[in-house]
Formats: C-alpha cells, sequence, structure tokens
C-alpha cells in the first residue's frame, strides 16, 4: 500500500478510505466483519464512519470490529447531522458537540476519535463556538484531530483563521463531493485545502454509481437502483441525459484500455495531486474488492485531456446542477425566512 500524508499533518493513510455508511443496515454484520477484514489485509489502515448513519449502528457495529486492532487505524467519524428530536441535537452547538463525542466514543467502544468532521456547513452556525469545543476536547485526550466535510471554501478559510486566533489546532482534512461529473470543488474548496494544508478525501468518487455506466442514456432506471428509488439528490444532480452520455463516454474510453469504468473514475480523482484519499463506501464484500483495481489504474496527459473535453475543469457536468442536501445561499429571497 502506497501510504499518503494527510496534508500538512504528519499521519499517513491509505488511498482507500473504508467507508461504512451501509454498516449496521444494509450490510450484515458478518460481511461487515469480511469486509473490515480484507480492508486490513490489503493495507487498508483509514476508516471512515457518521453518528448518524443508521442511526448510530454503524458505529456500533464499527466498534465491536475494531476491538483488538483499535490502534491499526485512523478512525473518523463525523458531528453535525440531526441526530435525534431534541432542539439541540443537531448542529454545531458547544453542548451538542459534546453530547455526540460521548455518544460516539461509547458507541465505537473507544477512547479517542482520531478525526471528527464537522459534517456538513450549516452557514447560519457561529463556528468561534464550534472551534473552541473542538479545542477543549482535543485538549482532553478525546479527539485527535478534525475536519471538515461539505464546507465551501470561504467557510474553510473561516475556520482555519479562527483555529489560529483561538490557539486550536487547525482541521487535517476535508471531504467534499468530488469526481468527474462534479469538478465544482476545484474552483475554490481544492484551492482552499492546498492552501491551508488540509488532506482532501472525497466521497462518491463514482458519483452515485452513474460513472460505472449502470444507467444508458435514453432508458429507464431500474427500480432498485438509487435513480430508479426516486432519490432526490441524483436527480437533481447526477441523473441527467448529458452526464449519462458522458459516462457513456466513460464506458468506451475504459473498454478500450481495458479497464472498469469505475477503476478509472476513482483514479481519476485519486490522479489530483491535492487529492489524499478517497471514500470508498460498499455494501458488499464484492463491491469493495473491486475498488482495490483503481490503485492499478495511471491516468495520462492525454486522458486528462479527454476529460477535459467531457466536463470542463471548474464546473459541473450540467448546468443546474445543485444538490439539495447543500442548497446554495448567493442570493437570498426578500421575505423568506431564513
Amino acid at each position: 500500500m502506497n501510504y499518503r500524508r494527510l496534508g500538512r499533518s504528519n499521519l499517513r493513510v491509505s488511498p482507500l478510505c473504508l467507508g461504512t455508511m451501509m454498516f449496521g443496515e444494509q450490510t450484515p454484520d458478518p460481511e461487515a466483519a469480511d469486509i473490515v477484514a480484507l480492508a486490513r489485509e490489503r493495507g487498508v489502515n483509514f476508516i471512515d464512519t457518521a453518528d448518524v448513519y443508521n442511526k448510530g449502528n454503524s458505529e456500533r457495529v464499527l466498534g465491536k470490529l475494531l476491538q483488538g486492532q483499535r490502534h491499526d487505524w485512523v478512525l473518523a467519524t463525523k458531528t453535525g447531522n440531526r441526530f435525534g428530536d431534541g432542539p439541540n441535537q443537531s448542529h454545531y452547538s458547544r453542548q451538542w458537540i459534546y453530547q455526540s463525542v460521548e455518544g460516539s466514543l461509547q458507541r465505537l467502544q473507544t477512547d479517542y476519535i482520531d478525526i471528527l468532521y464537522l459534517h456538513r456547513d450549516f452557514h447560519e452556525e457561529n463556528l468561534e463556538e464550534a472551534v473552541q469545543a473542538l479545542g477543549d476536547l482535543i485538549r482532553a485526550g478525546k479527539l485527535r484531530s478534525f475536519g471538515v466535510s461539505n464546507f465551501r471554501g470561504w467557510r474553510i478559510a473561516q475556520i482555519v483563521e479562527l483555529c489560529r486566533q483561538l490557539g486550536v489546532p487547525q482541521p487535517v482534512v476535508c471531504q467534499p463531493y468530488y469526481n468527474m461529473l462534479n469538478r465544482g470543488p476545484e474552483v475554490e474548496i481544492l484551492p482552499a485545502c492546498q492552501h491551508y494544508g488540509l488532506g482532501v478525501v472525497p466521497y462518491s468518487p463514482i458519483a452515485r454509481g452513474v460513472l460505472t455506466g449502470k444507467y444508458q442514456p435514453g432508458e429507464k432506471p431500474a427500480a432498485d437502483t438509487r435513480a430508479g428509488r426516486g432519490d432526490a439528490r441524483i436527480l437533481a444532480t447526477e441523473f441527467r441525459e448529458e452526464s449519462l452520455r458522458i459516462a457513456k463516454q466513460l464506458v468506451d474510453h475504459a473498454a478500450q484500455r481495458g479497464v472498469a469504468p469505475g477503476h478509472f473514475a476513482t483514479a481519476w480523482v485519486l490522479a489530483n495531486p491535492i487529492v489524499t484519499s478517497v471514500i470508498a463506501g460498499p455494501r458488499t464484500l464484492a463491491q469493495f474488492e473491486d475498488y482495490f483495481g483503481a490503485l492499478e489504474v495511471s491516468i495520462s496527459a492525454e486522458e486528462e485531456a479527454l476529460v477535459d473535453g467531457w466536463v470542463a475543469p471548474g464546473h459541473p457536468s450540467t448546468p443546474g446542477y445543485n444538490d439539495p442536501s447543500y442548497p446554495f445561499h448567493g442570493r437570498p429571497v426578500a421575505g423568506k425566512k431564513k
């Protein structure tokens, strides 16, 4: 395994980070155990979960599986998304950050978390309160470091500057949504991470499955797929006729090279020198094993230019590409409640 430095931190992590969003529900516990065992066998040392994944069950399953090998892993979890019905069971109050960390530690059966991500950027939040709370938890030994997920570039800059002002270690990593169909992070998020020394660990390098070629232009998606189930996020982002045609071009090019399209798409993300690792989030053991093929694929300068012709640098694949879970805030509507 070719371990990579996580930004300017001294952590070395594998280029594949095992994402466990499916643990505790879609992935049966015995198969989850097989996935973690394979990851360890192949040299993966980076693992990702969140408090809200399957209502805490992902953390519970993972906590059991990491017993006796905890120190072999860089363990990341997240806080901020709604965990319960109470008014302070989400976002970034000092109260909830403390409470959520204690809950995660119990479910993970560990004394410390290597990386705690702020799961998303709530643009109205008081980040100073959050940074101070994170600093206190780091000093208490419950966190080793923290990161940000789904943060805009200017908010990354803001949080780093707050860390400097308050004497808190700055975030070590950012987890954005970045792939061949969504190159928007190249405009400000990735340059901000490079400037401030954050590692970058994108999720969904295969664009929620679109870049594997599972969806065909002009055809109705299968009922058992994310698009077939009418998932709002994929329908507002990747599942567009233009994007499916781009995916078809990827499939054709990958076939000429003799590689799987998903491997090429993942390798393209990893070929960006600002990127440290990618989240590989399988449901089955076979899906996880398949991810390793991406580590054998190199991307040539000619192929970089080819991809630029499919999706222009810094742009999404089509106009109107806007994830409803992370809306834009640059044009407030008069009279609309904030």
